[in-house]
């Protein structure tokens, strides 16, 4: 089923609301928190198959071991598809990847004990059902095709559009998986300035949590094939934005992008697929099959938006590969320090600040092969994340200095240069051929 928030479900009638639904968003920065969320892929223990929904070894059966224990069951067409529990929820992504929405926090040593008790509660179940779940931002065993799909019925009416618009679409949704940081703003300007940040610097926070390098059962070649596989998705509502670069009025100037992106759907007691080509500009404008839109409409449509940097009413940090539970625990504070400390978010924007927008674009195509080899403004990205790294830790030890032991993994990368896709190849190399020993050498510690 699909919640729709009354209060919402109302008729847009100026596309001033729609600007209002961020800048009404604001929050003071002592009310200022951070939420992580993440995506695992699991395989079956014994084989390295992806685990259906159904079935001794499927999801549907993962979700009820976790209801058991506690939550509230999101059921649709007679399928668990989620479980929220307080301000945290439970997932499925298309390909079963098993996704945890954390509560916000204002401390980042809190999620990172959620995270735990997670791991603990999530190795239990899924020991009993013979599944193992991967560090890794992409499923490194079979093709698409070895994949099964989800019962969610908004995943139905993606897989049928995704191929229409790029060639790597049902790639994203079925075998990637990331780790997200979301944080607050106060205002207009912050907000502003808090995007430009994430956005002159999301190539190399993709570098720092690369981990995707093994693809169909072997060495890819490219530190972030996730990233990669973003590259031709869907480029009217991905990547990077150029506004974000040159304008101050960041709530309107999204709007107007968003208006002109098409639409996948609209949801009137289930997912109804709208005509190929319906922006949310015309369906606003003059309508479609006897419907309005609603501001619930346009903040499900601002849910299919895939930017590096997303806004909602937070902004979402979006270019970052799923890899080891210390990475997972890291964006957090990484992001904190980044974006919550003025003088350290001045300093990263600084950091790229004389690159043109087609240089920016360039680098965030060299990267998902080249990682920390890709080169930026005379500079290897190596040496710029290394520099980020340091900026990040300096604002964070201002801010939130409780903190800064969480950063040491990224830290380690930063200072050594040896992704944690290159630790990936190194265990692969070593197993190659041997499915139980590779599953066992990717597994995150306590799931294997």
């Amino acid at each position: 089923m699909h919640l729709v928030d009354a209060a919402e479900d109302v008729p847009v009638r100026s596309t001033a609301e729609l600007v209002e639904y961020f800048s009404t968003a604001g929050k003071p920065a002592s009310a200022w928190r951070v939420g992580t969320e993440h995506e695992l892929i699991g395989v079956i223990r014994d084989t390295g198959e992806a685990p259906p929904y159904e079935g001794p070894h499927g999801i549907g059966a993962l979700f009820a071991k976790f209801a058991a224990n506690s939550g509230t069951p999101v059921i649709e067409r007679g399928h668990m598809i989620a479980l929220s529990r307080a301000d945290a929820q439970l997932t499925i992504e298309p390909g079963g990847q098993f996704e945890l929405a954390g509560r916000p926090v204002a401390d980042d040593r809190d999620f990172a004990a959620d995270l735990k008790a997670y791991i603990a509660e999530l190795g239990v179940a899924s020991k009993e059902l013979g599944i193992a779940w991967l560090s890794a931002g992409l499923r490194p065993f079979g093709g698409r095709a070895n994949v099964p799909w989800m019962p969610k019925q908004r995943y139905e009416v993606m897989r049928a559009y995704m191929p229409t618009v790029g060639t790597r679409g049902l790639d994203m949704m079925l075998r990637t998986a990331t780790v997200q940081a979301n944080l607050d703003f106060a205002d207009e300007a912050d907000a502003a300035a808090k995007l430009r940040c994430l956005y002159s610097n999301t190539s190399l926070l993709t570098a720092l949590w690369a981990a995707s390098p093994i693809v169909e059962d072997k060495v890819s070649g490219y530190q972030s094939y996730r990233a990669w596989i973003w590259r031709d998705t869907d480029n009217a509502r991905a990547g990077l934005l150029p506004f974000m670069f040159e304008r101050e009025d960041v709530f309107t100037a999204y709007t107007e992008w968003a208006l002109d992106v098409p639409m996948y759907f609209v949801y009137r007691n289930g997912y109804v697929p709208v005509p190929a080509g319906l922006t949310f500009r015309t369906f606003f404008r003059d309508g479609w099959n006897g419907e309005r839109a609603t501001r619930s409409d346009w903040a499900m449509h601002l849910s299919t938006l895939f930017p590096e940097g997303r806004l909602k009413k937070f902004i979402e940090v979006r270019g970052c590969d799923c890899g080891s539970i210390e990475m997972i625990a890291a964006l957090s504070p990484m992001m904190r320090g980044l974006l919550y400390d003025t003088a350290a978010r001045t300093a990263a924007i600084a950091l790229l600040a004389k690159l043109t927008y087609a240089e920016r674009q360039q680098l965030a195509a060299d990267v998902p092969m080249q990682g920390f080899a890709a080169q930026a403004g005379g500079h290897s990205v190596g040496d710029l994340a290394a520099e980020l790294v340091r900026i990040a830790t300096d604002g964070l030890g201002r801010v939130a200095p409780e903190a800064l032991p969480l950063l040491a993994p990224v830290q380690e990368i930063a200072a050594t240069r040896r992704t944690q896709a290159d630790r990936m190849i190194e265990l692969w190399q070593q197993h190659e051929g041997d499915r139980p020993a590779l599953i066992a050498a990717l597994a995150q510690p306590g799931l294997a």
